[in-house]
């Protein structure tokens, strides 16, 4: 219609030149009007006749017939005006239809092609078992696995869309719209991971919003069992590569290593490509979760989404036992350079920059190198919402005897989504925890473990300069003492926060910090 219209305007143009063409031979070839007659008209009869206008000796009068040319010129070009004037309002007119057009044809292809893909890539999670690349998907969760519950998660992952495409502002009251946050559960021999999928199913508030897919690997048949009890509950998918890893000599000791580092790549591809999610959180099935630990990680998603100097959120405290944190403060969340695990969210876009590079073994320590954190770092809450209950594994107990079982797990439910968390945003959350940590009094281990002089609950600072001042202070005052990479557990900017005694306490370097080293290890 559109293209016709413009036709239309240059036909119009065509004849408008003709028009004027044809007029000026007509009225150049026409005769003079006489003068006005008696009667009013030009007619034959009057003082003169129809004819040429002609001067003194008979001969045309030019200048007279130029003039008289050029007034009924004139008299069609003012015709012609307003008839172009006419054309270039409708011109207008249809420019903008035409332009309103174009926008509406570009949207109606753009949703085809959405849909179109969606249904060249359905959501994965189908009521069916799935067989590709060796790869068995044994399929339970009815509900989020069809693009037919399927509007429902076109409204969340569209929704997703427009958090990221947002201006550079977090409204950290408000979780944002309902993107789909998977739990990924790592399995493998534990016929115990009953106890954390119980704890998963009883505080998940959607099925949906929240789809538990569990990856086992071992192939243990009674653990396979217990995980497709829950039916249509959760998701069941096996790692298919059971076979040993080929390691040295002096890595035989630690195969199980290497076969949690094969499974965690495997599982992470099948979240993120294969079910074609935008973030995930990591548990494995030695974990039990708190009763806010959903709502903990919906409303850090936003900050994690926007904040480039973070690459996860954890539900860890590796400082958090009962002694070493303020229970009043369940809602008290930090910034750390640590990578904590032990129940973390992870984004797509992150698992795309290390999944190439992904480690045999050791995956944990090889997050905490400068060369995978690049100076990012995690949130992680003052107490934990998980606690880990398994002794036995590959760490053989470490740490769990000393340290691990006296973890404290928050009972309280905390509101996040309806709190303000943009404080944890870096150039406001290092502002003021410079200020906080530097501004506190300057006491000696021994003014912590006497307490006569001090007064009030803190903070006061406990300085340390060296790795081995560190490590003596650490222990001294019960938190870990260990490093990685040079970076303390629970550090930022190489601060250790804790309670000690009801007071709280800043383990610092001096100030004007500016690097680890990475020698302290």
């Amino acid at each position: 219609m559109v293209r016709k219209k413009s036709s239309f305007i240059l036909c119009g143009a065509f004849l408008f030149v003709a028009w004027n063409a044809l007029l000026l031979l007509y009225l150049w070839g026409r005769p003079p009007m006489g003068h006005l007659g008696e009667g009013g008209g030009t007619e034959p009869g009057g003082k003169e006749e129809w004819g040429m206008v002609r001067g003194k000796g008979g001969r045309v009068n030019l200048a007279g017939e130029v003039i008289r040319l050029a007034e009924e010129v004139e008299i069609q070009l003012d015709t012609q005006k307003k008839l172009l004037k006419q054309i270039e309002s409708h011109r207008a007119v249809w420019a903008r239809q035409k332009e309103i057009g174009k926008k509406q044809t570009d949207n109606i292809k753009e949703v085809n092609q959405i849909v179109h893909q969606q249904q060249n890539n359905p959501v994965p999670l189908i009521n069916d078992v799935y067989v590709g690349d060796q790869v068995e998907i044994k399929h339970t969760q009815r509900s989020v696995a069809t693009v037919a519950a399927g509007s429902n998660i076109e409204r969340h992952q569209a929704t997703d869309v427009k958090e990221e495409v947002a201006e550079d502002k977090v409204t950290a009251s408000v979780s944002g719209p309902q993107v789909i946050i998977p739990i990924l559960v790592i399995a493998c021999d534990r016929v115990t991971v009953k106890r954390s999928l119980d704890k998963l199913i009883q505080y998940r508030p959607s099925q949906e919003l929240y789809p538990i897919i569990v990856s086992q690997d071992c192939g243990h048949a009674e653990t396979a069992r217990v995980i497709g009890s829950y039916g249509e509950k959760v998701t069941h998918i096996s790692q298919p590569d059971l076979s040993d890893i080929r390691v040295r000599p002096e890595h035989r000791k630690f195969q199980g290593y290497y076969k949690i580092a094969r499974h965690y790549r495997w599982a992470l591809n099948q979240v993120f490509h294969t079910f074609s999610q935008s973030t995930v959180v990591i548990v494995e099935d030695d974990l039990e979760v708190a009763p806010d630990f959903f709502e903990y990680f919906r409303a850090l998603y936003p900050i994690l989404r926007s904040d480039p100097t973070l690459w996860c959120v954890s539900a860890w405290n590796d400082n958090g036992r009962d002694a070493l944190v303020d229970s009043s403060k369940a809602d008290l969340l930090y910034r750390t350079d640590f990578f904590p695990g032990l129940g973390w969210m992870l984004l797509k876009e992150m698992w795309d920059e290390l999944e190439p590079k992904w480690p045999s073994a050791f995956w944990d320590d090889w997050m905490r190198q400068p060369e995978q954190r690049k100076g990012r770092s995690c949130i992680r809450p003052e107490i934990s919402r998980t606690i880990t209950f398994g002794r036995k594994g590959v760490s053989l107990g470490q740490f769990f005897d000393q340290y691990l079982r006296y973890i404290k797990l928050n009972t309280e439910f905390v509101p996040f989504t309806k709190l303000d968390l943009s404080y944890l945003l870096k150039e406001k959350y290092e502002e003021n925890f410079i200020k906080e940590v530097y501004s506190a009094p300057l006491v000696k281990i021994e003014d912590l473990q006497q307490g006569g002089s001090l007064r009030g609950p803190g903070p006061y600072r406990v300085q340390y300069s060296t790795r081995d001042s560190f490590k003596v202070f650490a222990r001294n005052l019960g938190v870990m003492d260990d490093l990685k990479s040079g970076v303390p557990r629970t550090g930022y900017r190489g601060v250790v926060n804790f309670l000690y005694r009801g007071r709280r306490v800043f383990l610092a370097p001096p100030e004007g910090w500016s690097q680890y080293d990475t020698s302290w290890s």
